[in-house]
């Protein structure tokens, strides 16, 4: 005789205990720890008008405590996910319907590819896929999306029938290289040369420091806030992070927290900020306040690959889009997410759009696949 599995909202990642959250979600994805996804809370950079309003569903085990969550959240608009329905919306509203909210399973700003089902028991998967389709149709939203969902977890979300969307990445990949030289000796002489060429440029007159965890103070938090601003400006209109998020981050993930600077004498004037996985560094964001040729590619491309060597990280994850990544030895590799559509007419409209765009995918990494730096043979 079968229990009943009984699903329930809590009221944001903050009312779940930190070790109860990090039960689940584990420790290998920092982005997917209590402490991230609280600093986003406590911060304001979500909840409030945000637009992103935080429901966690979770499972609990026999025991009381959760066995599964997902990170969710009600979403009044399409920012900050970069995995863009833009096109949905329209179609849904010009037929007469609200598109917003909707139900997003993410990490807030992040187009890093990770589970989304943190999973203390893995049997519970099926019924909270099954409480964030019931969470959408009981309050008539047009849609649930799961987005950078980790390729090992897509069979889960395709038994259940949700509908599958590939997108495209650029990651680093670490092939035993000792150093930095090491791995400019698999590229092609050419493009060797180049790149050489192009980090003398970026750094002359210029000390780039490397800090973690406490050697991060609030006078370099305040620096990097200006080269945020100023980078989320021009990229969003505004930013989506506040600056209490950075030092709580700080707080919340220590050692975790890398921050790559470059200084024009005792000034810092450009930074880079990433985060330590257990197998992964994931570049997130960067900014300067003062305009030097090719120092974006040496901070956040050549100083990453040069930390994950140091550190025996297998990759590098420098952020969504960027067919510059190619020519720096990134390489392109396919991102999933998961769409639950309960109208059928919507659906079926969405499904035969995604088989076309999952093909067109397909050609465009064959293609780009060929534009990497590597020597053939």
């Amino acid at each position: 005789m079968s229990t009943a599995i009984t699903a329930r909202i809590a009221e944001g990642v903050l009312s779940i205990p930190a070790a109860d959250w990090d039960a689940c979600a584990g420790t290998g994805n920092p982005f997917l720890s209590h402490g991230f996804l609280a600093a986003l809370e406590r911060s304001g950079s979500v909840g409030g008008r945000s637009g992103w309003q935080p429901l966690p569903v979770v499972v609990d085990g026999a025991d009381g405590r959760p066995a599964a969550i997902a990170p969710a959240y009600a979403k009044a608009h399409s920012q900050g996910e970069y995995v863009f329905d833009h096109a949905w919306a329209d179609a849904w509203e010009r037929a007469g319907g609200d598109y917003y909210p909707k139900l997003q399973v993410a990490v807030p700003f992040t187009p890093v590819p990770g589970p989304r089902l943190l999973l203390r028991d893995s049997a519970r998967a099926p019924a909270l896929i099954a409480a964030l389709e019931t969470l959408t149709r009981q309050n008539g939203l047009s849609s649930a999306h799961a987005t950078f969902v980790d390729s090992e977890e897509l069979p889960r979300w395709q038994a259940a029938g949700w509908l599958m969307r590939a997108g495209t990445q650029f990651h680093w990949e670490n092939q035993g290289y000792a150093g930095f030289d090491d791995f400019l000796g698999a590229l092609a002489s050419r493009k060797r040369k180049a790149i050489r060429k192009e980090r003398a440029a970026a750094v002359e007159g210029l000390t780039i420091r490397h800090l973690a965890g406490a050697e991060i103070s609030e006078a370099h938090w305040d620096a990097f806030w200006a080269f945020y601003q100023d980078t989320g400006s021009r990229k969003w209109g505004q930013p989506y992070l506040t600056r209490s998020f950075f030092p709580l981050l700080s707080e919340a993930l220590g050692d975790r927290v890398l921050l790559i600077l470059a200084y024009r004498g005792d000034q810092p004037i450009a930074g880079a900020l990433n985060l330590v996985g257990a197998d992964a560094l994931y570049g997130r964001y960067w900014g300067a306040v003062e305009e030097v040729p090719f120092l974006h590619f040496e901070l956040c491309y050549y100083q990453a690959i040069e930390a994950a060597i140091a550190r025996g990280l297998k990759r590098v994850e420098a952020g969504a889009q960027g067919e510059h990544k190619l020519a720096r030895g990134y390489a392109p590799v396919t991102t999933w997410s998961a769409h639950y559509l309960p109208d059928p007419n919507f659906r079926r409209a969405v499904a035969e759009y995604l088989e076309r765009e999952r093909e067109a995918v397909v050609h465009e990494q064959e293609y780009l696949g060929e534009l990497t730096p590597f020597r053939r043979g």
